[in-house]
C-alpha cells in the first residue's frame, strides 16, 4: 500500500524536528511507500567505503539519508512561510496549494 504524500520533489521544505530544525532544502527525493524525503544538505551521513583493488585507498563519503515525512513541512514559494498543503480545484482539477495565501503551488 502507498501512502499519498503532498510533498513533492523540486519543493521546498523546512524541518521541523531533529538536529536540523529550523534549517530550509529542496527536496531530492520522495519515498512514497517507506513515507521518507531525501532533503538537499540535510541529515548528512558518513560511510566509510573499503578499498575494492590493492593499491586504492579507502574513502568517506558523505550522503543525504532520507528523513520521516512526518518531521518536515512545505515552504510557500510565495509568502515564504511554513505552511500546510491543501487542495484547490481549478477547471477540474485538483492542485496543491499554500493554506496561508491559497497560492497554487
Amino acid at each position: 500500500m502507498s501512502a499519498h504524500l503532498r510533498i513533492k520533489k523540486d519543493d521546498v521544505v523546512q524541518v521541523m524536528t531533529g538536529k536540523d530544525r529550523g534549517k530550509r532544502g529542496k527536496v531530492l527525493q520522495v519515498f512514497t511507500r517507506e513515507r521518507r524525503i531525501v532533503v538537499e544538505n540535510l541529515n548528512i551521513m558518513t560511510k566509510n567505503v573499503r578499498a575494492r583493488r590493492e593499491r586504492e585507498k579507502g574513502q568517506k563519503i558523505q550522503f543525504a539519508s532520507p528523513v520521516d515525512y512526518s518531521n518536515v513541512q512545505l515552504v510557500c514559494g510565495k509568502c515564504s512561510k511554513v505552511t500546510r498543503v491543501s487542495v484547490k480545484m481549478v477547471g477540474g482539477k485538483k492542485l496543491r496549494a499554500c493554506a496561508k495565501c491559497n497560492e497554487v503551488l
